[in-house]
């Protein structure tokens, strides 16, 4: 069993990653936690682990991804939050 924090959820593509890397070593269950997702996250994230043992966790649902893949509303730049690196 394999926990993967990810504040946002996105595009998908990091969480992904993150997936197929576990996945890659070893684990057999991966449960997916998210402060916030967006539905065209979710969906690509969904596609791509087909059947395997995957479970998502999202604190909040947003509307959409912005034109540059952005979650809208969103929270800003959720690792310039985290490290104090925001202007």
């Amino acid at each position: 069993q394999v926990y993967i924090i990810d504040p946002m959820l996105a595009t998908g593509g990091t969480l992904m990653d993150s997936i197929d890397y576990v996945f890659d070593r070893g684990a057999t269950e991966v449960t997916a936690i998210c402060l916030i997702g967006s539905p065209e996250g979710i969906a690509a994230v969904e596609a791509h682990v087909g059947s395997k043992n995957v479970s998502l966790v999202l604190g909040a649902l947003d509307e959409k991804l912005n034109d540059v893949g952005y979650i809208v509303p969103g929270l800003g730049d959720a690792g310039d939050r985290l490290y104090g690196t925001s202007v």
